[in-house]
């Protein structure tokens, strides 16, 4: 997704594109201060729709602070100024205290890493085509039954084709059917908990897939439900970005859904959350001397994570880089909404008001990223949301591998499909092959949660 760590510095003249040399402070070719680059933007809750649109009425969006006296962003909120309630209308129990500030030196100067690497055209073995109707899923049940049923061998390790649905895989990774290669275990990936669903697709130009995801449902203490889904995005030019992006999603999977049964706010539970990810990603980098020795070009693992938690009245966001969450409203008579702010270069140019969206993200350094998980990131700065929608609606969470066939938020609303709140799996699908469709470039990664939550042991129709 992203190539090597760099410094903050401009590498090409943003006014004239010529090439600087390090320590430059003025452009030798056209003169330009290159110290108006502009510092990272603040971190607040947005309603995006290429520029900023107003919340629906009726709607309570929460207003961010705008500084902590310092010079840096504040927190969005903190947990104890949402007055969330569980489903019987009791407030939510308060976070404990947050520990003092420590002494630390003024904000760093953010690193940055940039995207797209070079990649080829095509690579063996593509990942199928996900997309599947209902009438092909029936059929494809129907058709497995009976193989199923003359073999004594369990359900599970009877593998069927991911392309056709109906054929049987033999132990050379083949559809018996269809002839289709079959991708590796992490190439495809499909998961349904209860009434949410995730789906995640090395797409057609990776070699491998760096993406992954957690998702699952708990309750309350008071027993209301909660539904819970975490997507990470592997830097690529960083070592081992597929292992920096499952443990994120593992370590902030198990911690809010082991936070929220304990009365944790929901936008506390999600902060530590991020705290468990970048520590999991941290301890990745933990090895030998002597290995750093034999292998000094190598830097050390990262990935991005966005993720949500939707409660009978609340939805929470949090995020660290580029992947993003999206509102659409179940009745669509009301505007979708991106409820993320990307930590990237574009994003930069953007809120320093240097470029409109549009030219920032066909700017070939949009995708540097600005902020991630991993030893090497240089501060660590979860932001974190919380919203209050007053109607139905579908929380999109994904990776850049699909919103960058589907921008901005009406763009995202009219890619989902009308019955994705209830048959997020199909939905999810959908999406993915959305992104196919658009060429697939990157790897793919979206989790559909409807909101509110709905009671557990609901699921895809």
């Amino acid at each position: 997704m992203s190539q090597m760590p760099q410094q903050a510095a401009v590498r090409k003249c943003p006014s004239c594109e010529e090439p600087l040399e390090p320590g430059d402070r003025f452009c030798g070719a056209c003169g330009y201060d290159l110290s108006v680059v502009p510092a990272r933007p603040e971190d607040s809750p947005t309603l995006v729709v290429n520029g900023a649109v107003p919340a629906p009425d009726g709607v309570d969006w929460p207003v961010a602070r705008d500084s902590d006296g310092h010079g840096r962003p504040a927190p969005v909120h903190a947990a104890a100024e949402l007055p969330g309630t569980d489903s019987g209308g009791s407030p939510l129990p308060p976070p404990p205290p947050p520990p003092a500030p420590p002494g630390a030196p003024e904000s760093v100067a953010p690193g940055v890493r940039f995207d797209r690497p070079d990649e080829p055209d095509e690579y063996p073995l593509q990942a199928p085509d996900p997309r599947l109707t209902a009438e092909q899923e029936a059929a494809a049940q129907d058709a497995a039954a009976p193989a199923q049923a003359a073999h004594a061998e369990p359900a599970a390790a009877e593998k069927v084709c991911v392309a056709c649905r109906a054929g049987r895989v033999d132990d050379d990774g083949y559809c018996e059917n269809c002839g289709h290669a079959q991708p590796r275990e992490r190439d495809h990936m499909e998961q349904e908990s209860g009434p949410i669903a995730a789906v995640s697709d090395r797409g057609l130009r990776h070699h491998r897939n760096e993406d992954a995801f957690s998702v699952g449902c708990t309750a309350l203490p008071d027993g209301a439900p909660a539904s819970v889904a975490i997507v990470c995005d592997g830097v690529s030019s960083a070592t081992r970005p597929d292992d920096a992006s499952l443990a994120a999603s593992r370590a902030a999977g198990e911690s809010l859904l082991g936070a929220l049964p304990r009365g944790t706010h929901p936008q506390q539970a999600m902060h530590d959350a991020i705290l468990a990810a970048s520590h999991a990603v941290n301890a990745l980098a933990d090895e030998p001397a002597t290995a750093r020795e034999q292998a000094p070009h190598q830097n050390a693992p990262a990935c991005t994570l966005v993720g949500a938690v939707v409660t009978a009245g609340l939805l929470v966001v949090g995020w660290v880089g580029d992947s993003r969450v999206y509102w659409v409203p179940a009745d669509r008579s009301t505007p979708p909404a991106r409820l993320t702010e990307d930590d990237s270069w574009a994003a930069q140019m953007v809120a320093a008001g240097l470029m409109n969206e549009a030219e920032a993200y066909a700017d070939e350094r949009a995708h540097a990223i600005t902020g991630w998980l991993g030893a090497d990131a240089y501060e660590l700065e979860p932001h974190t949301a919380s919203f209050k929608p007053d109607r139905p609606g579908l929380v999109v969470v994904c990776t850049d591998g699909l919103w960058n066939y589907a921008e901005s938020a009406e763009e995202m609303a009219d890619a989902v499909p009308l019955d994705a709140a209830a048959r997020p799996l199909h939905g999810a699908r959908v999406l993915v092959g959305h992104a196919l469709d658009g060429g697939g470039h990157d790897n793919v990664t979206v989790a559909l949660l409807p909101f509110p939550a709905p009671p557990q042991g609901a699921g895809s129709a």
